[in-house]
């Protein structure tokens, strides 16, 4: 057994055998090693393409509908077009194919009554709470949810051997009231309905995690491993508490109303990688290396002036120190810098390459960079 594994998990791991991924055990001995900001013989790594040619394909196909959403709705046809990216593709490092279904960051909201708007890469959700005292329930009956389910099954029934099949991208707490309310009437709502926001978030996390409970039972039925689009597997419950929403809140504020939602989230799981998108969330970061349960931090550093990397290493370096492992999205011309001005416990690396040539250099280069 991995000595980084442990005692409460490691009853709970299986064997997944993929032809797509044959080395899938060792991979998930890599990452459960990484959640402890222990090191096997490299860090964890996943690799990433742009297929243009693909990309040409998906858009001449999304034409064909009369609507964008019938698109985004035909469920077969995003599951021809999954399968079709697994041909001749290899998996190398912590790579895994993975199948989530998707319909928008904001398909929580959605099945309480929230319309969703689908664009070519992307949904997001008309607010419709206007008056506190007449609050949505979460419909269970939601056409979003009834497309989820169709879109994991069908997925389920031809994964075994092939690929994995994860769960959706899950807002609760303050972004999914946010997507409820709109942002700028939330914002006012801290000073002039405080009691009702806080309220409102008390009855996240119940109808969260019976919503979380519903895919996670399915899957497992499955002997699917717990994983999102972050695409980092676990055997137990794999959550990515995150809040987008906290870049506009004070610290008190956050402290107050934010904070515990996150933190009950977060003790219903086994792992919990928390999705830090950029500085302003990071502003906040002594109260998340707080929250209770956490292993590690995905830190989003954002794009112009916040690139390159290396200008958030003492970031990075902090969350090492306290305890957290970390994952970062490098440039492939800023892995060698990196890897000097760094150490490897807890660095799990996001890489974008152009061949397969390039990735296993970047394996080579990994498998070199060893603890002090």
């Amino acid at each position: 057994m991995n000595p980084a594994m442990s005692p409460i998990d490691a009853p709970t791991r299986w064997s997944v055998a993929l032809e797509t991924k044959p080395d899938f055990d060792q991979a998930m001995d890599r990452i459960y090693a990484w959640y402890e900001q222990q090191v096997i013989d490299r860090p964890p790594v996943r690799f990433s393409r742009h297929n243009a040619l693909y990309a040409d394909a998906d858009a001449a196909a999304q034409a064909r509908y009369s609507n964008i959403k019938d698109w985004w709705f035909d469920a077969e046809y995003q599951l021809e077009r999954f399968l079709r990216g697994l041909e001749s593709k290899r998996f190398l490092g912590e790579t895994f194919p993975l199948f989530w279904p998707n319909l928008g960051p904001n398909v929580f909201a959605g099945c309480y009554g929230c319309p969703l708007v689908f664009g070519e890469v992307t949904t997001w959700a008309e607010p419709i709470i206007t008056d506190y005292a007449q609050l949505p329930t979460l419909d269970w009956q939601s056409e979003y949810l009834a497309k989820l389910d169709e879109l994991t099954l069908r997925a389920l029934e031809q994964a075994p051997g092939r690929y994995l099949v994860g769960y959706t991208d899950l807002h609760p707490g303050i972004d999914w009231l946010a997507a409820l309310r709109g942002t700028e009437p939330l914002l006012y709502d801290f000073y002039d309905n405080p009691d009702d926001v806080e309220a409102m978030l008390a009855t996240s996390t119940p109808d969260f995690l019976a919503y979380y409970d519903h895919f996670d039972t399915l899957l497992k039925a499955h002997k699917q491993p717990s994983v999102s689009w972050m695409e980092i597997p676990s055997f137990g419950r794999m959550h990515i508490p995150s809040c987008d929403f906290a870049t506009m809140v004070s610290p008190r504020h956050f402290r107050q109303y934010i904070w515990p939602v996150l933190a009950a989230e977060c003790a219903a799981m086994t792992h919990n990688v928390f999705h830090m998108d950029g500085k302003g969330v990071a502003h906040h970061v002594d109260a998340i290396l707080e929250l209770p349960n956490v292993q590690a931090i995905q830190w989003v550093q954002g794009v112009a002036d916040d690139m390159p990397i290396m200008q958030w290493t003492p970031l990075i370096r902090k969350l090492q120190a306290a305890g957290k492992s970390v994952v970062v999205d490098l440039q492939l011309n800023e892995l060698d810098p990196f890897m000097d001005a760094m150490r490897p416990e807890g660095i799990f690396i996001c890489v974008s390459t152009e061949s397969e040539a390039q990735e296993h250099d970047v394996l080579r280069r990994l498998a070199q960079w060893v603890p002090a």
